[in-house]
């Protein structure tokens, strides 16, 4: 079975619930959808109102799960797989001109000009290999090829790396404006709803207000917070922070950093500083160092990918806004070009709506209406 049937069975009976969510979306009025988008900018870096709820069920969670990803990534669905079925019903066989204009269609949905030249390379291959002449037979074979070339015969895990020798150090870096001290206050939510006693702390000391307002997400999401000054040393902030997780028994620290990408040598020398401050106090360092980039910039994204990557050891990607943008296809872009796993994709504002990515279900929320 191929992944195209395998994940159409493995998420059957849940479409129709989506199915019917997406109408009540489309009945909004003008006013009201504008007035959502504008509430969208305006809240881009604002706290949310959260309240800690008991688990779900393992398959309440899954359904759940499998809705996020349908309704989020909507726009990318109804701009990149309409044009799909539309080539598919212009040809009736397969052609250059076909693979040409399937070319243009996945290169503007932002997979990213290697990743499309792999992938039709691939895809010619196989159409040669298996015979294949008629256009609606690529349906499955399209969808498979896109998750063979982001999994590529590695072991992928979107799951967090935990240390057990002391506490958690997990960094977040990325540019102004992404969402990262909102990125960290979901998951710190995730986190102490897992269980886990999570500090913040705040070493981006030059932005205006991030400190307060990482102080203010630790209370809304009623965790520990640790930071200092505007304009202290981000190292300092960092030394001290991890000390008083050890002598308060955090388990998990969260740390956001700055993101004056604009200046590569100096940031480069700030992280370098910030991760031999952790190696010397925590066994193992560093377990994670997160990047934080936001989905609708495209590929200004993997430019920053690419730029941070340069400078410091990145260990996943998180997506923000990814509900926000037609162009769904940067999670491709982004494995096949910066060669670093997504781990997190937000798919909404809400509380619940920044996912521990799933190829899978990143393929069936893509392609639905395709199965």
């Amino acid at each position: 079975m191929g992944l195209f049937s395998k994940i159409k069975n493995m998420f059957k009976g849940t479409t129709d619930e989506v199915v019917k969510d997406e109408v009540i979306e489309e009945e909004k009025s003008t006013k009201d959808v504008e007035k959502e988008e504008l509430d969208k900018e305006e809240s881009t870096e604002a706290v949310e109102e959260i309240v800690i709820e008991k688990d779900d069920s393992k398959e309440e969670k899954t359904k759940k799960e499998v809705k996020i990803y349908e309704k989020g990534l909507t726009k990318s669905r109804r701009g990149f797989v309409s044009k799909l079925a539309n080539l598919t019903n212009k040809y009736s066989k397969v052609t250059d001109e076909y693979f040409e204009e399937l070319e243009e269609i996945l290169i503007m949905a932002d997979i990213g000009v290697n990743t499309v030249m792999n992938f039709i390379d691939r895809l010619r291959d196989r159409v040669d290999k298996e015979h294949i002449s008629d256009p609606s037979e690529l349906k499955e074979i399209i969808v498979d090829e896109l998750f063979i070339i982001y999994v590529n015969d590695e072991v992928l895990s979107s799951k967090l790396k935990f240390n057990e020798n002391g506490p958690t150090v997990i960094l977040f870096i990325g540019v102004n404006g992404v969402g990262k001290t909102t990125t960290i206050g979901k998951i710190a939510y995730q986190l102490k709803r897992d269980g886990h006693k999570v500090l913040l702390v705040g070493a981006d000391t030059f932005r205006a207000g991030a400190v307060a307002q990482l102080d203010e997400w630790s209370k809304k999401v009623d965790v520990g917070f640790f930071g200092k000054e505007e304009g202290a040393d981000p190292s300092s902030v960092v030394y001290d922070g991890i000390e008083k997780a050890k002598k308060e028994d955090y388990d998990v620290v969260l740390v956001d950093t700055a993101g004056r990408l604009q200046n590569k040598v100096n940031l480069m020398k700030e992280l370098e500083k910030m991760n031999k401050v952790v190696d010397g106090l925590v066994d193992g360092g560093c377990s994670e160092t997160l990047l934080v980039i936001d989905a609708t910039t495209g590929q200004n994204g993997i430019i920053q990918a690419k730029a941070f990557k340069e400078i410091t050891n990145i260990t996943g990607i998180v997506l923000t806004k990814l509900d926000g943008t037609a162009k769904g296809g940067i999670v491709l872009a982004i494995k096949e070009e910066v060669g670093v796993p997504v781990k997190y994709i937000g798919l909404g504002e809400g509380k619940d709506d920044l996912s521990v990515f799933d190829i899978e279900k990143y393929i069936y929320g893509l392609f639905k209406d395709m199965m």
